[in-house]
């Protein structure tokens, strides 16, 4: 199989990450608006905004919004009921215009894309990395080794992206210039020092590399058994629904613990006066999760994460296959043509 160059890798990554983002935005503002519709509580508390690729810690008030040039398009008042996501879908693009339907799509593709390609590019460099010093015999790599360089390839994307969370956050809360993030930044630095700019990193890496690890094992799994080192289209929309789907039924505990994370470390930041709170360890919220309401507790949300991760990683990893094997095609034609002329 020819070796994509890691620029080829990453403008694969890429137009994955985009297209992801374009199609799975208007079902996550959909489920929003219902939610602020249905739970009056929202007004007063942060919620996180989920839309495929990364997560979005909202504020119900009418001075905050997900991104910075319009106020509240989660909580716009609606003249009529929205009764179902079809009906939400008719309606609010009926009244407030198709474009509406993609409200926080900006601060996902400033984010999310880097992310997404530092993680699937260093996803193959590691696997062709561990394939030719592990398995030098074989010649595909074993799905083990998919998953040890998925696991570790999101380690290190976290751990780039961390900061830039941060700084995102801090900008959503507080609509700061950013000569006075640069102020705040600055002192939280001096206060608590550098390592406070990772601040969410380990449950961060605990939620995502066991998905990570979980995933690109499964899929590859998959592409072993069906004899599909060049996968179809169809094979990798299916292999990334399903993978998805196991990756995100198992590490579900993980990401409850994420969640409650995230916001409240957003309920922090959105308070006018700081407060210092006693955070449990990973395993402190997982049993203080469990004994107030069982198993039940620890899969809360298994259907909606379900329906968002599934077509995410499907459109994911289609994609991003699809790009690699138009630029093979490219690159085997040009091969081709240059053996000819010789």
């Amino acid at each position: 199989m020819t070796e994509l160059q890691p620029v080829q890798q990453m403008v694969s990554s890429c137009s994955g990450a985009i297209i992801t983002s374009i199609f799975m935005t208007p079902f996550d503002v959909v489920k929003v608006r219902l939610q602020a519709q249905q739970r009056a509580e929202l007004a007063q508390k942060c919620f996180l905004y989920c839309n495929g690729l990364m997560d979005h810690i909202c504020k119900c008030a009418e001075t905050f919004c997900t991104h910075t040039h319009s106020a509240s398009w989660y909580n716009r008042p609606v003249p009529v009921q929205l009764n179902g996501t079809l009906d939400a879908f008719v309606k609010i693009s009926r009244q407030e215009g198709v474009q509406s339907l993609w409200s926080g799509l900006s601060p996902t593709l400033v984010v999310a894309v880097p992310n997404t390609v530092i993680y699937f590019t260093t996803y193959e460099q590691l696997r062709s990395l561990f394939h030719h010093v592990l398995l030098p015999e074989q010649s595909e790599p074993s799905s083990l080794i998919g998953g040890m360089a998925g696991g570790l390839a999101r380690v290190w994307s976290v751990t780039v992206v961390s900061p830039f969370e941060l700084v995102r956050t801090k900008m959503q809360a507080a609509q700061m210039t950013y000569r006075e993030l640069a102020v705040v930044l600055r002192n939280q630095v001096s206060s608590s020092g550098v390592r406070s700019l990772w601040r969410g990193w380990v449950p961060t890496v605990l939620r995502d590399v066991p998905f990570s690890v979980l995933y690109w094992l499964s899929y590859e799994k998959q592409k072993i058994i069906m004899n599909q080192q060049c996968p179809s289209f169809q094979f990798t929309l299916v292999a990334g629904a399903v993978s998805g789907g196991i990756a995100g039924t198992l590490t579900l505990p993980l990401d409850v613990i994420k969640t409650h994370r995230q916001i409240e470390i957003g309920e922090e930041m959105f308070s006018e006066v700081e407060r210092a709170r006693s955070s449990r360890s990973t395993w402190g919220m997982l049993e203080y999760i469990y004994q107030q309401q069982g198993v039940r507790g620890l899969f809360s949300g298994l259907v909606p994460r379900l329906a968002k991760v599934m077509p995410a990683c499907a459109i994911m990893i289609s994609t991003y296959e699809y790009t690699k094997k138009f630029f093979r095609s490219r690159r085997q034609l040009m091969a081709e043509k240059g053996a000819s002329a010789s």
